[in-house]
């Protein structure tokens, strides 16, 4: 298995991640700048590809990315039978552990179609 490309520094990623974190907890009432939200994001995202490289599931957080991640059948045309989507907030509150997948999921948060469409086992990290 190929190892996953990173184009988010390691150490930039996290300290994306810590500042969002920051901004997110109360009594702070200042949301994240969209630059720290991205990186955070697109980070994560490429931090779940490292965890559990494949191309079976489509995990997507509008604006900021998109990634190809758990093994499995390889998806190459039209939509992918596995696809994961949520808003940034959602996606990031469930990376650092704030919000269950289940919770997320019932909540009507995450969109999630697919057998193997389910994170639970991978978040948060």
């Amino acid at each position: 298995m190929a190892v996953a490309r990173r184009r988010i520094d390691v150490q930039e990623g996290k300290a994306a991640l810590k500042a969002w974190r920051e901004a997110a907890q109360p009594p702070s009432d200042t949301p994240a700048p969209r630059s720290v939200l991205a990186t955070a994001v697109r980070y994560s995202l490429e931090e779940l590809t490292a965890r559990a490289p494949g191309n079976s599931v489509e995990v997507r957080v509008p604006p900021f990315g998109v990634t190809q991640c758990v093994e499995g059948p390889r998806h190459t045309r039209g939509t992918p039978p596995n696809v994961i989507e949520c808003d940034a907030a959602t996606w990031l509150e469930m990376v650092t552990g704030q919000l269950a997948w289940a919770e997320a999921v019932t909540a009507g948060r995450v969109a999630a179609s697919g057998l193997r469409a389910d994170l639970s086992a991978l978040l948060p990290f």
